[in-house]
């Protein structure tokens, strides 16, 4: 009886306080590299509201770090801040839990964004609800990064931008424009009300598509609700903004051979995408989870391969750092409109959106991802390019 008492409740409770008090230490530790402090007094610190919080953290990485926020065990005054310090100091690789290593393998062995697949994101993320994004995001429902060079605001960013992928692919009234992955119509209604052009896009999301119809029903516009695999016809220009991420590496060589096929063969492509320095094999679990459904960043040689033998490159534009202080456009505006969606969304949903805007902006800000501008050409422009900027 004495043995069985000693390794009872108060025993077991014993060894789990000093398990938690290992996990909690070590994690301070770790964020100490990272000039973050456990329950400090700057706004980047991170304060514990459940004790068992660290040890979530630890043992499940990215996923237990995001879920454990979602549940209100931690908290954070500047989620940006946390997440800019954080990856700068390069402490994700430090943590790398079996789930993890379940996920690289599964979105390397996986083709995860296949033609049933691909639908996943539009009901998961896009058609989330119009009054939303619309309420978020600037008159033109602008998913993507801003130009921020000359711009003071949200609407003039989402317009240079707009403005600047015109100019690059050298529009001219009378062309014939395919948008793959047109969202709500921004890039199709300011080309078309711009520059005289007649579009084509194509969306997975049926919210969007519906939306767009029914605004733009005035311009010479067709929006397809539409996988880009199935895409035909022929185009003076093509342009893909912000819709790459969702391809994934299997189909990256598939995507440009749509491009090359529907593209003229004096036309020009300009590829939008969010990417990455290291070949993250997937995209981050909790992401996956929560944001965005088997989406993945491409990097620099994944797109380069996938172009090889049938686009030449004419420009290539980073301007990341334009899409952290988008994101934090977008944080504003969500939360001056909480109030209209609390009952609606639940706060559950307020803090695991804040997480995604805030992480977002951390690692655009800590350069840990990038916003690229590709021009593609089939065979070379004779001449060569002239950059707009």
């Amino acid at each position: 009886m004495s043995t069985i008492t000693s390794n009872g409740p108060g025993h077991d409770s014993h060894r789990w306080g000093l398990r938690r008090s290992s996990s909690e230490q070590y994690l301070r530790e770790l964020l100490k590299q990272a000039d973050i402090e456990i329950n400090g007094h700057h706004s980047w610190d991170l304060r514990l509201n459940d004790p068992n919080a660290a040890e979530q953290i630890l043992a499940r990485g990215s996923l237990g770090l995001g879920e454990s926020y979602m549940a209100g065990e931690w908290d954070c005054d500047r989620l940006d801040q946390f997440f800019h310090r954080l990856l700068k100091a390069r402490l994700h690789h430090q943590v790398r839990p079996s789930r993890a290593l379940f996920h690289i393998l599964r979105a390397r062995l996986l083709n995860r964004q296949n033609s049933r697949r691909a639908w996943q994101v539009g009901e998961h993320h896009y058609d989330l609800g119009n009054a939303f994004y619309r309420s978020m995001l600037d008159s033109r429902m602008t998913y993507t990064c801003g130009y921020w060079k000359d711009a003071r605001t949200l609407e003039q960013a989402q317009e240079a931008k707009l403005d600047l992928i015109c100019r690059k692919l050298k529009l001219e009234p009378g062309m014939r424009v395919l948008d793959i992955g047109c969202g709500w119509g921004s890039f199709m209604s300011y080309a078309a009300e711009h520059y005289g052009v007649e579009c084509v896009g194509v969306t997975v999301s049926r919210e969007q598509t519906a939306w767009a119809q029914q605004q733009y029903p005035h311009l010479p516009l067709e929006f397809r609700l539409q996988d880009y695999r199935e895409v035909q016809g022929q185009f003076d220009r093509i342009v893909s903004v912000g819709m790459f991420e969702h391809v994934g590496r299997k189909n990256y060589r598939a995507f440009m051979a749509v491009a090359h096929r529907c593209l003229a063969e004096d036309g020009l492509f300009l590829l939008h995408t969010i990417g990455t320095r290291e070949d993250a094999a997937g995209s981050d679990p909790w992401m996956d989870r929560y944001i965005f459904p088997n989406g993945e960043l491409p990097t620099l040689s994944q797109i380069s391969s996938a172009t090889r033998g049938l686009f030449d490159v004419e420009d290539l534009h980073n301007f990341g750092p334009d899409y952290d202080r988008t994101l934090m456009a977008w944080y504003d505006n969500f939360r001056a409109a909480w109030p209209e969606f609390r009952e609606q969304l639940g706060d559950r949903f307020c803090r695991m959106w804040t997480y995604y805007l805030m992480a977002c902006a951390g690692a655009f800000r800590s350069r840990e991802i990038h916003l690229w501008q590709w021009v593609l050409s089939r065979d070379g422009l004779e001449g060569g390019y002239d950059r707009v900027s």
